[in-house]
């Protein structure tokens, strides 16, 4: 006769192990499966795509401007959509006003450029390269203020920095005076490090 354990009988008290041992098991296999697609680069990349990386980092080479954050402003900009406008006009996957295309264009010497060129993916991130190279050597190579100024124009950083209402400095980014331009340098800093995380060759 089988022994009572606890009130269960042996044959039972096994068979109740049996299933907490796996069910234990299962659990653990989730989590570790969890975690190896938590770690994989090529889950990430899903959320944080990099099309048009050939042109990126062509026009950024060409302009010396780091091509991770030319895809982190496009990603905050567009999120890679060339066909985008919004409500005050920038066009495009890099957000860029018909003025300044037509500014920057006339300095770069792109003939015949039109307004409606800068729905053109290549147009657009060439001229983008080239405005961010722009800004880069009138702000000597400091990324945030060149995000900022991407975003809330160059005039009022340059404005922000004389009444030292900031100081462009990464630790005081909250001290931006514009709500919307402190928000966007944020983004734009978070998504630039997940793309050289994801895409920066070893």
């Amino acid at each position: 006769m089988e022994r009572a354990f606890w009130g269960i009988r042996g044959g039972d008290a096994l068979t109740v192990d049996r299933r907490r041992f796996n069910k234990n098991l299962m659990v653990v296999i989730i989590l570790v499966g969890l975690g190896l697609i938590l770690s994989s680069k090529a889950f990430w990349r899903v959320f944080f795509p990099f099309p048009y990386q050939d042109m990126v980092f062509t026009e950024a080479v060409r302009n010396n401007v780091d091509p991770f954050l030319v895809a982190a402003i496009i990603k905050t900009e567009s999120n890679f959509n060339s066909g985008a406008e919004s409500a005050m006009g920038a066009r495009g996957i890099m957000q860029i006003m018909p003025e300044t295309g037509s500014w920057a264009a006339g300095k770069m010497d792109l003939k015949g450029f039109k307004p409606g060129d800068l729905y053109k993916t290549e147009t657009n991130i060439k001229i983008g390269c080239w405005y961010l190279r722009n800004l880069n050597e009138e702000f000597k190579g400091n990324k945030i203020l060149v995000v900022a100024a991407y975003n809330g124009g160059r005039g009022n950083v340059r404005g922000w920095l004389e009444k030292e209402q900031w100081s462009g400095e990464h630790a005081t980014v909250d001290q931006i005076p514009f709500t919307e331009t402190r928000k966007y340098v944020k983004k734009v800093l978070k998504n630039y490090s997940w793309y050289r995380y994801l895409y920066q060759k070893d």
